[in-house]
């Protein structure tokens, strides 16, 4: 068995071999850089972490089988973009489930191929579900077809994006530079 620096096996529980705080600190690093750049290649990751592409690989390939990472959406400004699209928040008031809680309706709600993202909050409302669709109209029928007529629904309020400023920690638009002139008594 060959060992790295920062995968050494610093013993064990119940036969499995507990992670040393060096693994753990690189899964940490990786996480933070491809969080912001997925298209980091591993080869990347070792030079700018001061590991092998090797313990890179292995790393990513542990934290993929945890359920770690994912996936490796791309962040697309589609403004910016040919295609007309419409992003909704909606705040869900439910009923929670006898022994299961909000799980079972979120997971019911996550399943619809509209939504993006089921959030549970604390507050006025339970759930917050973004979806995205081509059209306002589009949006009201899920709303009032799929979402508002399940049996552990309560009552929603739907929200417009009118415009995105930042997503995912990165800018969407150009900073603006005031250009008026300084005048000074």
């Amino acid at each position: 068995m060959q060992v790295y620096p920062h995968s050494i096996v610093c013993g064990s529980i119940a036969g499995f071999p507990a992670i040393c705080k060096g693994m753990k600190m690189l899964k940490e690093k990786i996480l933070q850089a491809i969080d912001k750049n997925s298209k980091l290649t591993p080869k990347d990751l070792a030079a700018m972490l001061n590991a092998t592409e090797e313990e890179v690989a292995v790393a990513i390939k542990e934290l993929e089988e945890a359920s770690i990472i994912c996936g490796y959406p791309t962040l697309i400004n589609w403004d910016n973009a040919e295609s007309e699209k419409v992003t909704a928040l909606i705040e869900v008031k439910v009923t929670p489930q006898r022994g299961q809680g909000f799980d079972k309706i979120a997971e019911r709600i996550y399943k619809f191929d509209e939504v993006e993202s089921v959030y549970l909050m604390s507050g006025g409302f339970d759930l917050t579900v973004i979806i995205e669709g081509k059209s306002m109209r589009e949006v009201a029928n899920f709303v009032s077809s799929k979402l508002a007529p399940m049996e552990a629904v309560l009552s929603t309020a739907t929200h417009f994006v009118l415009k995105k400023y930042k997503e995912h920690g990165l800018p969407l638009v150009h900073e603006t530079k005031d250009e008026r002139m300084l005048i000074t008594p």
